[in-house]
C-alpha cells in the first residue's frame, strides 16, 4: 500500500466516511468512488483491521471534537451568503460538519445553528486531561525509582 492510501485508511477509522476519507487523502477526482474502491480492495480492509487494533479507542471522537472546536466556518457562510442554492456537487466539497441546523425560513433567508464549540473544547480538554493523568502516574513512578536508585548510590 502506497503513504496515500495508508493516509485514507486513517481519516476513514477518525470519520467513518469513505468520500471525506478519501478527498481528505487527497483523492480530488470523484472522492466518492475512490473511498468505495479502496474499501472493496483486500490490503486495504486489512491495513484497517491492523489500524483499528492499534488506534484508541477515542481518537475519532478526538477528531470529531476537533473538528466541532476548531473546524472553519467559511463554507458554512459562504452558503449563506449566496443567492443562489448551490448544487450537488457544490454541496459535496463544502465542509459543512460543525452544522448542526439549516433552516429556511417563510419570510425568505436562511438561518444556520452551529454545534456548540466551548462545549466541544471542554470535551476535548477532559479526554486530554484522562489522556494526562494515566501518563503521569508511570512517569512519577519512574522519577521516584530513579531518585531512589541515586540516593542508593550515593550511599555506598
Amino acid at each position: 500500500m502506497n503513504d496515500k492510501e495508508k493516509l485514507f485508511c486513517r481519516y476513514y477509522l477518525m470519520t467513518g466516511n469513505p468520500r471525506e476519507a478519501a478527498a481528505r487523502a487527497g483523492y480530488r477526482l470523484m472522492p466518492e468512488r475512490w473511498g468505495l474502491k479502496l474499501l472493496e480492495r483486500t490490503s486495504v480492509r486489512e491495513y484497517l483491521s491492523a489500524l483499528a487494533k492499534q488506534m484508541p479507542q477515542t481518537e475519532s471522537g478526538r477528531y470529531g471534537l476537533e473538528r466541532l472546536a476548531f473546524g472553519a466556518t467559511a463554507d458554512a457562510v459562504g452558503l449563506l451568503l449566496r443567492e443562489t442554492p448551490p448544487t450537488a456537487e457544490e454541496l459535496e466539497e463544502m465542509d459543512l460538519f460543525m452544522i448542526s441546523e439549516i433552516k429556511r425560513p417563510k419570510g425568505g433567508g436562511m438561518e444556520i445553528k452551529f454545534f456548540d464549540r466551548l462545549k466541544a473544547m471542554e470535551l476535548l480538554c477532559s479526554l486530554t486531561q484522562k489522556t494526562d493523568d494515566d501518563r503521569a502516574i508511570p512517569f512519577y513512578q519512574a522519577l521516584t525509582e530513579g531518585a531512589r536508585r541515586l540516593k542508593g548510590v550515593g550511599e555506598e
